[in-house]
């Protein structure tokens, strides 16, 4: 009788200790289960602070300079592609060539520096813009000759104290070395379309 009290008491011992063993793994599995949502939450988030780090270092300076510089650059391009059709003077349409291939290098450049920093660019001119484009397509001869001229005397003038603003008071180092090393190339063009301008009134 008491042998068999003893044995009964050790089975039962072993199915707790086999129940334990199970409740045991069991809780960590659930735990395991609940820890992976976390990681990958954590990894998430630090992609998106990774992704818009380049956007939230831009001063209101450089996006107001970097939106500008793209449609003034786009402006100048279309300018440039009505000089060489539309204008008489050979050296007006010589000047308009070049407005096109300087300004589609210097915008490429700048979507270049966009693309880097994540911010992203006017994909269009203004409508203002629109419409001094719209304004001297209308125009031919001579009478186009001498608004084109003034209108780029009047818009490098402009221009080139943007790039000096930026170059002396921007905050992104690449966008800010980008517009010291535009201003030369700026500068040359306003000595030439002042040149041209006289010539052609």
């Amino acid at each position: 009788m008491k042998k068999s009290v003893l044995t009964l008491m050790c089975v039962a011992t072993l199915m707790a200790c086999k129940k334990n063993e199970t409740t045991s793994t069991e809780s960590n599995t659930d735990s395991s289960a609940m820890e992976m949502p976390a990681d990958t939450m954590m990894t998430t988030d630090s992609a998106t602070v990774s992704a818009s780090e380049g956007t939230t270092n831009l001063s209101d300076q450089d996006k107001m300079f970097a939106d500008d510089a793209a449609k003034g650059g786009m402006m100048e391009v279309m300018l440039g592609q009505l000089a060489a059709q539309n204008g008489a003077n050979s050296r007006v349409k010589a000047f308009g060539d070049m407005m096109v291939k300087d300004h589609t290098k210097a915008n490429d450049e700048l979507k270049s520096w966009a693309t880097g920093a994540g911010y992203t660019l006017p994909a269009n001119a203004d409508a203002a813009q629109q419409k001094m484009h719209d304004d001297l397509k209308n125009k031919k001869g001579a009478e186009f000759d001498r608004a084109y001229m003034d209108m780029m005397v009047q818009h490098h003038t402009e221009t080139i104290e943007k790039f000096r603003k930026q170059n002396t008071g921007g905050s992104d180092q690449t966008l800010t070395q980008w517009a010291g090393k535009t201003l030369p190339t700026l500068e040359a063009h306003l000595t030439q379309a002042k040149e041209i301008q006289t010539a052609v009134k």
